[in-house]
């Protein structure tokens, strides 16, 4: 059986934690997979992860201390500051050393990157005969920094896996004088749910990182403008993050602590639940590489509307098919389609369903055939 090894940070709360999670248990049917992470955040891995699939942690005892340097800047207590970046850099030290270490020394036949700097590591250590694959999620939004540092760091790889196909012509106009291919395979979820969502509950519902690239404050004010015309409308937010005590002082100054409920940060079962039990999936992210959760939310049948600055949301919605994309941030008129959707059952489930019927070519068994068929039909075995 052919040994995968997956490169990963640390398995806690992410999106790209989230889809390496997703791969080893689609590809654990078929391979040997192991996840070599660099960081232990918690006893386990925040996602259901399959028990065939090994993990090691390459630093248990060593975590970053990104909180505590933070506060020690802004204490400008020079101790303070030396302490923590001192640590700071012992952390990244080892974190290179132990991935390092771990490329050279490993038996696997494909190895699997999550991160441009792991791309770099991979490319100068590993030993010959390796199928390297990097592994892009994130969109550059107009960061042509941070599109040359993806193309720089991939261009000695086999392959550069990107999550849309907007990415993969990017990329491969980037790296044409290279070796390396860029291939586009979206993300994907499990499966879909056995039942859909009724959409008889006046609930609209956000999951996401609570950052501010994903626009929470945008929504909380948006929907302070809905709830004045459909005051018996609730909002649940599920998620976590630095900007969660901003939106709670705003939640509170406008009134809304009996309509907004933070749900922090949950489990799957949980989600599903509340995606089930709503009515409307509200995205309003200044950026998304692809929007895993809006796949989420349209295998339960529930309609999105999403800003279309989501480079992602406009991979997957098909405006006024399967969902609703809203053009230059305009918050009037995603007002207005939420509005129109509230007042219209018929529309919403219409578009719930197309919405579930869309995302049918997203279920792990369709996409990890893609992951298959680039591992197995690679050249590099030749």
């Amino acid at each position: 059986m052919k040994k995968i090894s997956i490169l990963a940070l640390h398995l806690g709360y992410g999106g790209i934690e989230k889809c390496v999670v997703n791969l080893a248990n689609t590809l654990c049917d078929r391979y040997n997979v192991e996840i070599a992470a660099c960081y232990r955040l918690y006893d386990k891995s925040v996602f259901d992860l399959d028990k065939r699939v090994k993990v090691i942690y390459l630093n248990n005892d060593l975590k970053p201390n990104h909180e505590t340097l933070r506060n020690s800047l802004k204490s400008k207590n020079p101790i303070k500051i030396t302490k923590e970046l001192a640590f700071s850099a012992k952390v990244l030290h080892y974190r290179k050393k132990t991935m390092v270490q771990y490329i050279r020394n490993t038996d696997s036949e494909v190895i699997i990157s999550t991160r441009d700097i792991f791309n770099y590591w991979l490319s100068g250590y590993c030993r010959d005969g390796v199928l390297k694959i990097g592994w892009e999620h994130n969109h550059f939004h107009e960061n042509m920094k941070y599109a040359e540092r993806i193309a720089n760091s991939a261009k000695n790889l086999d392959y550069l896996v990107l999550v849309s196909s907007e990415l993969q012509k990017f990329y491969t106009n980037k790296l044409h004088n290279s070796n390396c291919m860029c291939i586009y395979i979206p993300n994907s979820i499990d499966k879909l749910p056995m039942k859909i969502a009724p959409l008889k509950e006046k609930r609209l519902v956000s999951v996401g990182r609570l950052s501010p690239e994903k626009g929470y404050l945008d929504l909380l004010k948006i929907f302070n403008k809905i709830t004045k015309s459909n005051p018996d409308w609730k909002l649940d937010v599920i998620g976590d993050g630095k900007e969660k005590d901003r939106l709670k002082k705003y939640i509170e100054k406008n009134g809304l602590s009996d309509k907004v409920t933070l749900h922090g940060f949950q489990g799957k079962e949980y989600i599903d639940k509340i995606l089930h039990n709503s009515s409307i999936y509200l995205m309003t992210s200044y950026t998304e590489s692809f929007g895993i959760v809006l796949i989420e939310a349209m295998s339960h049948g529930v309609p999105c509307i999403a800003f279309d600055s989501a480079e992602g949301a406009r991979e997957i919605i098909n405006s006024g098919e399967n969902g609703y994309l809203i053009k230059n941030r305009n918050f009037d008129a995603m007002i207005m389609k939420v509005q129109d959707l509230i007042n219209n059952e018929e529309d919403r489930i219409k578009i719930g369903k197309q919405a579930r019927n869309s995302v049918k070519k997203y279920t792990s068994d369709i996409v990890g055939e893609e992951w298959i068929t680039l591992i197995e039909e690679s050249d590099i075995y030749d």
